[in-house]
């Protein structure tokens, strides 16, 4: 630092400054500008040991991954993470972790560490339970629920998934709508069936039980849902996830049927292998694995820094199909999910054109509601 002092005809609080972030109205902008370049021509790094033990703060995050990192899609969590935390100036830590798998011993070797933040993930949106050891520390739970709520926490926006994707098929002009749920008692079988449920009922369409099953995956499933669709007879179908959408196109080749054109499928996850590779491209709610990452990211610094990088416009997502949420909720956050239009409904992919501004406020006024009373 008094290199850099000298080379820029400065004094050396003023490098502190500019090198610690904090001169925002202390020091002009040329001169900060002049203050890195030099730092940058002389090689300088920070000593993060020597800035740990000034500020008490290690400047390194712990992930606790459950299941997230073996789950090829769920990854993208980590990768949201990683961009945020790497922006902010964060080393990240990663624990995998699963049902059986004791990871008593890793949390203790973060807690000796000084780690300063936790985030807590889940491959799929499930209930889960914080190791105790974590409960009195800053933590930011990510897609996924505690049955008591101690922490923030980030998931999907369930009942919007539900609700966003059937009201896609109502605008394409399905009356018949099927669904295919899930056999788990899953949050998101319950929030998207609820979605489901409450578009047919904004649009004055009966609900029909007998249009709605819910299967697991395999012979059984299929079998099921030919079963349905053949005694229905729907003119769309809402599947719970790309992998049961999968289903209905085995039983269009089966019957002669083509989708897009006799039958309307939507799904959700946005699953590349499966929805690159049917024929027609299935069109399907994405799940917002990489913004909830880095929204859990950038919530856990602001916790440990007492400030809002996302206010303060200090990161940029690489990707954001679906806005941040704001950092200012200590509650639940949910994120509300895009639909990636592929071919898989009548009329093709839906233009921006084809909605309007007010249809478009309604149905988010109508799904954010149902969601905070969900909730």
């Amino acid at each position: 630092m008094k290199d850099i002092a000298a080379k820029a005809c400065v004094s050396i609080s003023t490098v502190s400054l500019v090198i610690n972030h904090r001169d925002k109205g202390r020091v002009k902008p040329d001169i900060a500008a002049t203050i890195w370049k030099v730092a940058e021509e002389l090689g300088y790094h920070p000593n993060a040991m020597a800035r740990s033990l000034r500020s008490g703060r290690t400047h390194t995050i712990a992930f606790i991954s459950d299941q997230v990192a073996t789950t090829p899609y769920a990854g993208e969590i980590i990768h949201g993470a990683e961009d945020a935390a790497r922006q902010l100036g964060y080393m990240m830590f990663i624990i995998d972790a699963d049902d059986e798998r004791d990871i008593s011993g890793d949390i203790d070797r973060m807690l000796s560490w000084g780690v300063d933040g936790y985030i807590y993930a889940k491959f799929a949106n499930r209930y889960i339970s914080v190791p105790p050891t974590l409960d009195d520390l800053q933590v930011v739970v990510v897609n996924a629920e505690e049955r008591t709520v101690i922490h923030p926490r980030i998931e999907p926006d369930e009942f919007s998934i539900g609700y966003d994707a059937t009201a896609r098929l109502i605008h394409a002009g399905c009356r018949r709508i099927a669904y295919i749920g899930c056999d788990e008692p899953a949050i998101a079988q319950v929030g998207r069936f609820k979605g489901y449920r409450q578009a047919l009922k904004d649009a004055g369409i009966p609900f029909d039980k007998r249009l709605t099953n819910r299967v697991s995956h395999g012979r059984p499933a299929l079998e099921a849902v030919c079963k349905l669709l053949d005694d229905t007879h729907p003119d769309g179908v809402f599947a719970f996830n790309d992998a049961r959408a999968v289903y209905v196109y085995d039983y269009a080749f089966q019957h002669g049927l083509t989708i897009g054109e006799d039958l309307s499928v939507i799904g959700v996850d946005n699953h590349e292998v499966i929805c690159d590779t049917t024929v027609p491209a299935l069109t399907s709610v994405e799940l917002p694995h990489y913004e909830m990452g880095f929204w859990g990211a950038c919530k856990i610094i602001s916790m440990i820094e007492g400030t809002d990088p996302i206010a303060q416009n200090r990161v940029t997502p690489a990707y954001n199909a679906a806005p941040t949420p704001p950092l200012d909720n200590d509650g639940p956050t949910l994120i509300r999910c895009a639909i990636i239009e592929k071919k898989s409904i009548v009329g093709g992919p839906l233009k921006d054109k084809d909605s309007t501004p007010a249809q478009a406020e309604e149905t988010s006024e109508q799904t954010t509601a149902a969601a905070v009373a969900t909730a």
